[in-house]
């Protein structure tokens, strides 16, 4: 508690005191983001959009993949099969998120462009796609211990009716542990909003508007990243953007984890 005290106190202070220099409203409505310019512009619209891009393409592709795989590993694997097969999936969440970075750039989105996407060197797909197959490993994992909880009765009760694995899995398993899935999901969510290295690598950093994954974007992460490596004056009213970026993602993420809590809580089912 403390400590997220400490983190808020630190990050809100430059933020207010850069919305004093700042319109609230333009910042929120403004579809121009050149705060470090000469003539600058805060408008965070194109941050915002871009961030909420490359998370959208990243959970269409984690959560289908996840779900499956911890599907696999709790209904069809045997023993053996799942002893190996967990610990491998989970070597993708141990590997730096700058090694898939450089990955996306110097191999997806080459493969992209041979398949014929017009994508250019860099892209929010490209992006977006590596950070989902980043992010199986945290789906798969988490909903595959939600469904391991689900208890030997209610799988036995649905075989002695008649129904198969596949009925068994998707009629039964799932939706008794559906409040592990969603925190699964939640949690992907979260990590693909925060997640910096790979955007600020692969999806190139211009500020653009857009919803079309082919194009270049920057996420709010990237451009905090990308800032606080520069050579802005502490003090100033684009050293102060860092802070209003960050509270806005933090803001976020905090509307994002209320309403998940209150998924969870209605959709949680408790066994004795």
């Amino acid at each position: 508690m403390a400590t997220t005290v400490g983190i808020v106190i630190a990050l809100f202070i430059p933020a207010i005191e850069f919305f004093r220099e700042v319109s609230l409203w333009d910042y929120l409505s403004g579809t121009e983001w050149t705060a470090l310019f000469s003539e600058p512009s805060f408008g965070v619209l194109p941050l915002v959009a871009g961030t909420v891009l490359v998370t959208l393409v990243a959970v269409l592709v984690c959560a289908p993949f996840g779900l499956g795989a911890a599907i696999y590993l709790s209904e069809y694997a045997h023993d053996r099969a799942r002893k190996f097969l967990k610990p491998m999936l989970e070597v993708l969440a141990g590997i730096p998120t700058v090694v898939y970075g450089y990955f996306a750039l110097t191999f997806v989105t080459p493969l992209l462009q041979d398949v014929g996407f017009k994508v250019g060197p860099f892209s929010a797909l490209s992006a977006a796609l590596v950070m989902g197959v980043m992010l199986i490993p945290t789906v798969a994992s988490v909903s595959e211990d939600a469904m391991a909880a689900v208890p030997r009765d209610l799988r036995q009760g649905a075989y002695a009716l008649g129904s198969t694995r596949l009925q068994v899995s998707t009629r039964i398993v799932v939706p008794a542990a559906i409040s592990g899935i969603v925190a699964s999901f939640v949690l992907a969510i979260s990590r693909a909003i925060g997640e910096t290295m790979i955007v600020l690598i692969a999806a190139g950093g211009q500020p653009n508007l857009t919803l079309d994954p082919t194009e270049a974007i920057q996420t709010m992460t990237a451009f905090i990243a990308a800032t606080a490596q520069g050579d802005v004056a502490t003090g100033t009213t684009a050293y102060k953007t860092i802070f209003a970026v960050g509270a806005t993602l933090f803001v976020m993420t905090l509307m994002m984890n209320m309403v998940s809590i209150r998924l969870v809580r209605r959709f949680r089912e408790i066994y004795e």
